[in-house]
């Protein structure tokens, strides 16, 4: 939404803050309603049966399961970590950690959303040159490169030992066999909840993520909102020195805010800088940031977490970099 002119600071301020709230809202609200529904119903060895048994095969389709199972970044790690100690391999594991958050259907409605609307069409300076759809290009490029990334990731930890990835605790509580545990269990459900209690856990699920997302996602809205309505042009022309500058910016502002993946591009759409850093932000931050390291770190070793978060902001801004170059 564009700020009416004529209107002080302070003005300006609670008026982005209650329109960037007002657009993102619902979709946090259906994100964490279908988090708690897939946490109290969906059995724990269900996904580690339908994927392919050759691994690589494997990691791929993991990369896709987001659009099955959508599960928001604040989520995903606890489902992930009851995964990983219930036999899934590792690399599909971190596959779906890392995509679930961006390749799902919550995902694809909000970032079309909120560059569809006018503030997210006119910060969008590429579709000037390149006559590209806003809203359509965002999200496809979004979808695309997030997928290369987690699959190339999963890939390589395809080739490390698992004990050199999860946590001494964590390691010992995988079967060898890579079989639930307890076996298949017709009683609860993959968290352990009775049949009779699973609608009232989604329920409660669903408003504590709600809760804690709402909390993040506030506390971006107002850095945005105070960003437009107090800092000068000076700061502004800070972001768009250079692309490469940029595009480092907004990913080290993605990893501070620790926003979720359904309503991130409520965020981004609002500021002034290049597309790529615009993708780089919408990629690089459901995959980390600073509520998920500390996530990571109870299911992954510390070595692992670091080397990951350094891969990844490298390999992410610079496949951004070249995708608005190359096309």
């Amino acid at each position: 939404m564009d700020t009416p002119p004529g209107l002080n600071p302070f003005t300006d301020f609670c008026y982005l803050f209650l329109s960037i709230v007002l657009e993102g809202a619902p979709f946090i609200f259906f994100g964490t309603l279908i988090s708690g529904f897939i946490d109290a119903y969906l059995p724990s060895g269900l996904i580690d049966r339908w994927l392919p048994k050759k691994r690589p095969l494997a990691v791929v389709v993991s990369a896709l399961l987001g659009a099955v199972f959508p599960v928001c970044e604040c989520a995903v790690v606890p489902v992930i970590r009851r995964l990983i100690r219930k036999g899934l391999p590792v690399s599909c594991a971190i596959t779906y950690m890392l995509s679930a958050p961006i390749i799902n259907p919550i995902v694809v409605i909000s970032t079309m959303n909120a560059f569809s609307t006018e503030a997210g069409k006119f910060m969008l300076r590429e579709v000037e040159n390149t006559g590209q759809e806003g809203p359509v290009f965002v999200t496809l490029s979004r979808l695309i490169i997030a997928f290369i990334v987690t699959v190339g990731t999963g890939w390589v930890v395809l080739k490390m030992r698992r004990e050199s990835v999860l946590r001494p605790e964590i390691y010992a509580g995988v079967t060898e066999s890579g079989a639930p545990e307890g076996g298949p269990g017709g009683t609860t459900s993959g968290s352990g909840v009775p049949k009779g209690d699973r609608l009232v856990h989604a329920m409660r699920t669903a408003m504590g993520d709600f809760v804690d997302t709402a909390m993040y996602f506030s506390i971006g809205v107002a850095i945005t909102s105070l960003f437009k309505a107090y800092v000068t042009q000076d700061v502004v022309v800070l972001f768009n020195q250079s692309e490469y500058i940029g595009i480092n910016l907004m990913m080290v502002l993605a990893f501070v805010l620790s926003l979720c993946s359904t309503s991130d591009a409520f965020i981004a759409a609002n500021f002034p800088v290049p597309l790529s850093a615009k993708l780089a932000f919408l990629v690089f931050g459901p995959m980390m940031d600073v509520k998920l390291v500390f996530m990571y770190l109870s299911v992954f070793r510390r070595a692992f977490v670091a080397g990951m978060a350094i891969t990844l902001f490298i390999v992410i801004g610079a496949i951004c970099y070249f995708w608005m170059h190359v096309l």
